[in-house]
């Protein structure tokens, strides 16, 4: 899923290119990407974009007279800008809908068949202010409010981390790479952090995303980005599971749940001890090793 990097880097690229432009025509290609009604798609026809932000993980398209397109990407949504007489260069089952401008083309678009992504049609601040789930944003949040997200609930730091709830626009992939960076284990408990700890994490987190935003606006170098992953080769754990840790050489780990994983280094996070995988260690009980050496 895009998150907090990814979707900066798409505001960035929509910004430079529909920011002052009317919109001529929106065409939902998709029976399931549309989720709201009232006010309808068409009711953007003829409106000029006045800004593009992010809401977490959500991409709004401000209009004229407080209408609002927002988008939310899921996992495997991707946005495509198109310059005309441009090629979709796409199967056409994988576009959700059509944005048609003067200038080019915006496509959503989705790979695969389960189609979560999805867009709404807002009218009014408040309307819009009702889709934010909350959290506070990580790169503007000061030590105080980043430690009251944290600690208001005893979850494990990679479930408040990726909670929408208590920080904006961080899942699976760069809590992974936050808790790699601050030495903090993936399943330490949020209430029983010390104060340098949190102070660690609070760094960690800021300089870890906006270190992710500068290397994907570098990579980018102005174009529309069309290659959005959650895997990148510079990253230290996240999806390297076997890999060498990038600081002590030690093979990355993971943690599988549910549709994803977790993944860490034993020796820079958690002191060598192996964490629990769900599949296996139930498959191998009392075989499981406990500490990294014991593979």
């Amino acid at each position: 899923m895009p998150e907090l990097p990814d979707v900066v880097l798409y505001v960035d690229a929509l910004r430079a290119r529909i920011s002052g432009l009317v919109l001529k025509k929106a065409l939902p290609l998709s029976p399931f990407v549309l989720r709201s009604v009232d006010p309808p798609l068409d009711a953007l026809h003829g409106r000029t974009v006045r800004g593009v932000s992010r809401i977490g993980k959500r991409i709004v398209i401000a209009f004229d007279d407080e209408f609002y397109l927002v988008l939310h990407l899921m996992i495997a949504g991707r946005l495509r800008w198109r310059t005309p007489g441009q090629k979709n260069g796409v199967g056409p089952r994988m576009v959700l809908a059509e944005f048609e401008f003067d200038t080019g083309k915006l496509l959503f678009t989705e790979a695969g068949s389960k189609k979560r992504a999805s867009m709404h049609v807002v009218h009014g601040t408040g309307a819009l202010e009702a889709i934010d789930r909350g959290g506070v944003e990580p790169l503007a949040a000061s030590l105080d409010q980043f430690r009251k997200a944290l600690t208001g609930e005893n979850h494990t730091l990679k479930r408040s981390l990726t909670d929408p709830r208590l920080f904006s626009g961080i899942g699976n992939a760069y809590s992974d790479e936050i808790l790699h960076a601050a030495r903090l284990s993936p399943l330490k408990l949020t209430q029983s952090l010390a104060d340098d700890e949190i102070a660690r994490l609070f760094g960690a987190t800021q300089s870890t995303l906006q270190a992710w935003v500068e290397r994907l606006r570098a990579a980018a170098a102005g174009a529309f980005p069309e290659k959005v992953t959650a895997f990148h080769d510079e990253m230290a754990v996240h999806g390297r599971f076997g890999k060498p840790c990038p600081v002590c050489g030690a093979p990355v780990q993971r943690i599988v749940y549910a549709e994803n994983e977790c993944n860490y280094c034993a020796v820079c996070q958690t002191g060598g001890r192996l964490l629990a995988d769900r599949a296996l260690s139930r498959l191998l009980r009392d075989d499981w090793p406990k500490r990294l050496e014991e593979w």
